[in-house]
């Protein structure tokens, strides 16, 4: 099990993250942020609305790029709290809403069409009952170079307390990007919502972030605590 912030400081880029595990005191525990290399990318900011979270063009947005960039990457369906990297967190919200699976709304997706990255497709879902919770992430990429073929994981796990996993869009920067590979990051997950925020915030390339969210969800009553910060706000929400 490694630090998360061990692991941010280590690579300038890693383009969208997403962390699920359980606090250290028994809540569930849900991290997204996005990073950005161009200016529509990098000129967005978290807003909440509600339980979900969306995301706001702050300056010019192109509007090739747009719906790869301005999206709801976290909505909560019933006992389900959804967290994607893309238009995905609606597929998944409206397929856990009719019965199904999360694996099965993945099946219906691919991955993003900005060649020659093919960014793939991240996404997560925490699912609560009386008993508990357990929760997923799952994958969406291209299986070769040219985006011909493409590949779905999904990773369950029961949860341990102080534990999470982690899992990016990105292995690294460069003029390529190259796609995450194998399993998600086991990482540790502190009791104090604040101090994790913090450190995930400090270790995020200076330049290169852009929003971060962070959600503590109290089982079973799904009560929640969030702590947000934006760059282009310098503001801290809690």
């Amino acid at each position: 099990m490694s630090e998360l912030s061990a692991i941010l400081k280590e690579n300038g880029y890693v383009g969208r993250g997403i962390v699920l595990g359980q606090s250290s005191g028994g809540r569930a525990v849900l991290v997204y942020f996005i990073m950005g290399r161009s200016a529509a990318s990098r000129e967005r900011m978290f807003e909440l609305c509600g339980d979900s979270l969306v995301i706001r063009a702050c300056g010019s947005s192109d509007p090739v790029l747009r719906p790869l960039t301005v999206y709801t990457p976290l909505r909560v369906a019933g006992g389900s709290t959804v967290i994607s990297n893309g238009d995905h967190t609606d597929t998944i919200f409206e397929h856990l809403k009719r019965g199904y699976r999360f694996e099965d709304a993945l099946d219906t997706r691919c991955f993003e069409p900005d060649a020659p990255h093919y960014t793939p497709r991240i996404s997560g879902v925490i699912s609560m009952d009386e008993h508990g919770f357990i929760y997923k992430l799952g994958i969406v990429k291209a299986g070769d170079p040219d985006g011909v073929s493409c590949y779905r994981q999904v990773f369950s796990y029961e949860p341990l307390p102080g534990r999470g996993h982690f899992i990016h869009t990105y292995q690294s920067g460069g003029p390529v990007l190259q796609s995450f590979s194998g399993e998600p990051l086991s990482v540790s997950i502190p009791d104090d919502i604040k101090e994790f925020a913090k450190g995930i915030w400090e270790s995020l390339h200076p330049e290169n972030k852009v929003s971060l969210c962070v959600r503590y969800i109290d089982v079973p009553s799904g009560e929640h605590k969030d702590v947000l910060i934006n760059k282009n706000s310098l503001k801290e929400r809690l």
